[in-house]
């Protein structure tokens, strides 16, 4: 596996991140067009991506951090057959290296179902395993999304 960061993601490659998101990612976050997911995409100020290449050098995972209310945050996702093998955490040290701090909203219950119908399995014990903090006090709450905020420092 090898990452590789960028700043500019190619049309094909975004396609292939969307599909990646809608099958692990709660239904409620799909998004139906690459026009839709590319309005999410552009929305985000500051964006570096990395993408997790396998041997074949296909994309399997994606991290991105940008910059939301002056504070570094993040995202990560992973095709199922990579998830658990340890992909995740190499994505979060890339991320780590780069970063001096990390926020992120994690789903932390497991109620919601992905678009092939399985049940979404929070990843809050993965982050906290790998470092996070979970702020329980700060939440988002409404009709598309129940999380908490988790953050990470770097030790000095």
């Amino acid at each position: 596996m090898k990452i590789i960061e960028k700043e500019i993601l190619l049309l094909e490659e975004k396609e292939i991140l969307r599909v990646i998101r809608n099958n692990e990612f709660p239904a409620q976050f799909n998004y139906h067009t690459i026009e839709e997911f590319e309005v999410y995409i552009n929305g985000l100020s500051n964006a570096k991506h990395y993408l997790l290449l396998d041997e074949e050098n296909e994309i399997q995972g994606w991290a991105f951090t940008f910059l939301r209310e002056e504070e570094d945050w993040f995202s990560i996702m992973l095709n199922k057959q990579f998830q658990g093998k340890g992909n995740g955490s190499l994505l979060l040290q890339k991320l780590k290296k780069n970063n001096s701090n990390l926020s992120g909203w994690v789903i932390d219950h497991e109620n919601d179902i992905k678009q092939n119908k399985e049940q979404y399995k929070s990843p809050l014990l993965f982050y906290i395993i790998n470092g996070f903090n979970v702020l329980s006090e700060i939440r988002i709450e409404n009709e598309k999304i129940s999380a908490v905020k988790i953050i990470w420092n770097r030790k000095e």
